[in-house]
């Protein structure tokens, strides 16, 4: 049989990593990275009777020493950057903690975890490098002084990245989701209009199933209208 193509996606225990792993198990093994062995071995199950084997490392990729131990024997055709936090109050509210926790998630595990399989990727030849941002890469909004930030960070981030490899035959995508039903909300929120985890992961198929003389760096996918629920009708 064909060997299979493989994609390593971070945050995958649950919400959109969760829904991506799933997505690409019908053509892709994986290695699914997330700090919850539980909901890990869970998800390999799921994916495995989709057809994929599934190798589940438990990791905390905020640390770099944990990362290089654990992703420095993985080869992956496809990369899905998709751990993310995000506390959303006032600046003047934030505690360090909160901060460094965002800073450490959303920016520095993405040069820990890219750094680690991208050389694989370069001295083959191909790859693809795919990070989930969000439309507040480019937005501004109350209460967002650093998640913004660092999804300002992203987008610079992926687009110096992909002018840097692209001649290499790697690809670097970014996929900018607005408002997706997931635990981020408080408990209570109204998510029947927004996009679903299963939307983005559809989003992200569509960038790896590209023709491969093709790249399309950036995409937004956002709910059509916060007045209509997903089902077509009106709130």
């Amino acid at each position: 049989m064909p060997t299979r193509p493989t994609a390593l996606v971070t945050g995958a225990s649950r919400g959109i990593g969760r829904a991506i792993a799933l997505e690409l198990a019908s053509t892709h093994d994986l290695v699914v990275v997330a700090r919850t062995a539980r909901d890990l071995w869970t998800l390999a199950d799921e994916a495995t009777r989709r057809g994929a084997q599934v190798t589940p490392i438990e990791c905390d990729i905020t640390d770099p020493a944990a990362v290089d131990r654990e992703l420095d024997a993985v080869d992956c055709d496809v990369l899905v950057n998709n751990a993310g936090v995000a506390v959303l109050k006032p600046f003047l509210q934030l505690t360090p903690d909160e901060w460094h926790r965002m800073v450490d998630v959303n920016v520095n595990a993405l040069y820990h975890v890219t750094r680690a399989v991208l050389p694989g990727m370069v001295e083959r030849g191909r790859g693809h490098v795919i990070t989930i941002s969000s439309t507040a890469a480019r937005n501004t909004f109350v209460n967002g002084s650093c998640y913004v930030g660092t999804k300002h960070f992203v987008r610079g981030f992926c687009e110096c990245l992909m002018l840097e490899v692209r001649d290499s035959g790697v690809k670097v995508s970014m996929i900018n989701p607005g408002s997706v039903a997931t635990e981020l909300f408080p408990a209570g929120t109204d998510t029947s209009w927004m996009i679903t985890p299963e939307d983005v992961a559809l989003a992200v198929r569509h960038q790896v199933d590209t023709p491969p003389h093709l790249l399309q760096y950036s995409v937004e996918v956002r709910p059509l209208t916060p007045k209509r629920r997903r089902d077509g009708s009106a709130r």
